[in-house]
């Protein structure tokens, strides 16, 4: 899986990039077929975004979430999309 990590008004650290990457091998245990993923990191006064774009095998899936932190941004944004990975791969089995 290969991370594309970008970042809007934010410096991307490795801390940073270490965490993301860790949080998107969770995702990868749950369904290994996400080919690429396109992460943005945001800051707009004293919100923090993360949105993330995953290119799932047949699809794409993309969500976003906000927060003062951005780390909790993040982890907003892999329960996002922990559901909707679940949710897709769920409906490959059913056809």
């Amino acid at each position: 899986m290969q991370i594309n990590l970008t970042g809007h008004h934010v410096d991307i650290t490795d801390s940073l990039r270490d965490y993301v990457d860790t949080k998107f091998t969770k995702l990868e245990r749950h369904f290994d077929h996400i080919n690429n993923v396109h992460v943005i990191l945001n800051v707009e006064k004293l919100n923090q975004k993360a949105e993330a774009t995953l290119h799932l095998s047949g699809t794409e899936v993309f969500a976003t979430s906000e927060h003062s932190d951005m780390y909790a941004a993040i982890d907003g944004l892999i329960d996002k999309l922990d559901r909707q990975v679940i949710k897709h791969k769920e409906k490959i089995k059913r056809h």
